[in-house]
């Protein structure tokens, strides 16, 4: 691996304001962010993000690679889950084994923001349709997750209410993040058809302040992961092992997946990247909420103590190495 993509990645501002978190949280600072504004920083970023994608899905269409992408990543979605859960299953019960499968097989668009962040700084162009995949790679892991577990312990949920479907997908695809970035998609889309004079009136809301307001929820996010080193006790080595081989595989996955698919350099590492990537927002939110028999502080604290730092920090300039590898470009 190129050991001056790592160095530039880290002396990068959101990464080192995220080691600022972590460091204050280490030497017992009384830093915190006042925690509506963490919560205010995520719906910009989604917002800008998914505005920005819908501009430049208008621009490249549906055609070429934009769909087979697309399919290809919801089909990740639904896999990774289910390898996941046999593999986890070996070593835990069905509601646990689930739990952390299925934050697994999600996303994490921090990480995917980041790796924009980093194309940007190694001038690598992307497209827009990459936030579409990212949209709609959330909701199928949280649907699989429930499925394993109807499937795989069913005679241990006597007391349980029965699983509506109805209600489960409704839950799964109108969640606030998939929502937030789906419409804001949909409204960069119609705005740069309809009124491309007012694409240049969002701009430097949804563009000039996004690296810094990336920058102070990564500072959050450092104060946070710092938080949960100590619930890594719980998890065990086989789990962190895990956090970091299975984003490893999967990571492998998606470059082959993107060779297939004959993505271009900064397509291929954000599809690599959401391959990559373990949720802990939207995930652990709907899987507390349906699947109270699993430990919240086994999958929470491997997505976020492990596997978020290690994906921002090492991961990203990994996968770049590995799409430059088995991705080889003229020129």
């Amino acid at each position: 691996m190129d050991s001056s993509l790592i160095l530039q990645n880290l002396l990068s501002p959101p990464v080192l304001f995220f080691f600022l978190g972590v460091i204050a949280v280490l030497v017992g600072s009384d830093l915190e962010i006042p925690a509506p504004l963490p919560k205010l920083f995520s719906l910009y970023l989604l917002l800008a993000i998914g505005f920005k994608g819908g501009l430049e899905l208008q621009h490249s269409g549906l055609g070429g690679q934009v769909l087979p992408t697309i399919a290809a990543a919801v089909a990740m979605s639904l896999l990774v889950p289910v390898y996941s859960f046999l593999l986890l299953k070996l070593r835990f019960d069905g509601f646990n084994a689930a739990a952390i499968a299925a934050t697994y097989g999600s996303i994490s668009a921090v990480t995917f923001i980041t790796a924009e962040g980093f194309l940007e700084t190694q001038k690598l162009p992307f497209d827009g349709f990459m936030v579409a995949a990212l949209a709609l790679m959330e909701s199928p892991a949280i649907i699989v997750g429930l499925l394993l577990v109807k499937l795989a312990s069913p005679q241990r949920r006597p007391d349980a209410k029965e699983m509506r479907w109805q209600e489960l997908l409704r839950e799964a695809s109108l969640n606030s993040s998939v929502l937030l970035l789906v419409g804001s998609l949909v409204i960069g889309l119609l705005v740069a058809a309809y009124s491309p004079a007012s694409v240049a009136k969002m701009l430097p809301f949804s563009e000039q302040l996004f690296y810094g307001a990336l920058s102070f929820f990564l500072l959050d996010m450092g104060i946070v992961a710092a938080q949960r080193i100590r619930d890594l006790r719980e998890a065990g080595a086989f789990l962190v092992g895990f956090s970091i081989v299975m984003p490893l595989f999967n990571s492998l996955v998606g470059v082959l997946i993107s060779k297939g698919l004959g993505l271009e350099p900064g397509n291929a590492l954000l599809f690599v990247v959401l391959c990559a990537s373990a949720s802990y927002i939207a995930v652990p939110a709907a899987m507390r909420m349906t699947v109270p028999e699993a430990n919240p502080s086994l999958y929470i604290s491997m997505a976020l103590g492990v596997t978020f730092p290690f994906n921002i920090i090492v991961g990203i300039p990994l996968y770049m190495t590995l799409v430059n590898t088995f991705l080889p470009y003229p020129g």
